[in-house]
């Protein structure tokens, strides 16, 4: 190794990154820079410690045994940084900044969109980056501030704190319902179809709800977005299971079974340990938790809940099976 003094925080910020997204593209599009400033300075790195700190793959860049150990030193390097500019910031308006909530594309465009004016009346100097995606968004990499999830993700140097609970329920159009009939049992849903996710495209295990209630469904449409389902299930293209959040309001979409089938999640806040005190996060979080708590929508009692009815009987459900499916 060289000089140790000559380390310069912009390489190892540089590595942390490349680190993170795995290319040399990710990186430069994390820090807004080319592709040869960040092959550049990962080289320059290298050359000082001596040591190679990433396998050059076709698919992109791997850590080596080494560079992930620095990994973890540049990390707690970072998370000083954070808390020293956090320390001056708050020196000034403390409620000031972005803070970047990820989250999925339903409760962030369904339910959470419309409530954030609320946020902005009390804190105008805070700004919220709503980031909607369907698979796991880690705050311990900082690909977001705050992650609301439908699960307690596990992982060292996160805090996380439930919520609430939403419940979710069968729904169709009336023209659904008009020609093939409203179901009278959960074993009576066998004979109908279904509007659900893209199987092999989910990410996130805890969105396959559909597989609470019902196994090996007739499926007459599939969608990675809700809002695709939920607009197929009205124009009559089958029953959709869907949170209660998601349907409140709409008009072209009846309940189904409502008192004898239906499931739900909990959902969780979840931020990295560094940033949990940090003013700006705390008012976000603070926002979500109130909002949450004061929407019985969001409260739902789990009691009781994941009510499979005849379907618990096997011999029901099997029996089910084998009659038609109803006409469109």
């Amino acid at each position: 190794m060289k000089d140790f003094n000559s380390l310069d925080w912009d390489d190892l910020k540089v590595f942390l990154h490349a680190a993170r997204g795995g290319s040399l593209g990710s990186a430069a599009r994390r820090l807004k820079v080319d592709q040869s400033t960040i092959s550049r300075k990962i080289a320059h790195l290298e050359s000082t410690l001596g040591i190679a700190l990433f396998e050059r793959l076709p698919s992109g860049l791997r850590v080596t045994e080494i560079g992930d150990r620095l990994l973890c030193h540049t990390e707690r390097i970072e998370s000083a940084v954070i808390a020293m500019r956090e320390d001056v910031h708050c020196g000034g308006s403390r409620m000031a900044g972005r803070v970047r909530l990820a989250t999925m594309e339903g409760i962030a465009s369904l339910y959470l969109a419309s409530r954030f004016a609320k946020l902005h009346r009390q804190h105008p100097n805070l700004t919220v980056e709503l980031l909607t995606s369907s698979q796991t968004v880690s705050v311990n990499r900082r690909e977001a501030d705050l992650f609301l999830s439908f699960f307690q993700p596990r992982g060292q140097g996160m805090v996380s704190e439930r919520l609430g609970c939403f419940k979710l329920c069968l729904y169709a159009s009336q023209d659904y319902i008009d020609q093939n009939g409203m179901p009278s049992s959960a074993a009576d849903l066998m004979r109908h179809r279904f509007v659900t996710y893209i199987d092999d495209l989910i990410q996130l295990d805890s969105v396959r709800w559909l597989d609470d209630i019902i196994t090996t469904p007739t499926v007459s449409f599939h969608s990675n977005s809700m809002i695709a389902q939920m607009n197929a299930a009205a124009g009559g293209l089958g029953l959709t299971l869907q949170p209660s959040f998601a349907v409140a309001g709409r008009t072209d979409l009846v309940p189904v079974l409502h008192d004898r089938v239906s499931t739900s999640r909990d959902v969780w806040i979840n931020v990295h340990t560094d940033l949990q005190f940090v003013p700006r996060i705390r008012a976000v979080w603070s926002f979500l938790k109130a909002t949450f708590k004061a929407d019985e929508m969001m409260q739902a009692d789990t009691s009781g809940q994941r009510m499979l009815d005849a379907l618990l009987d096997s011999d029901t459900a099997i029996a089910a099976s084998t009659q038609p499916l109803a006409a469109m």
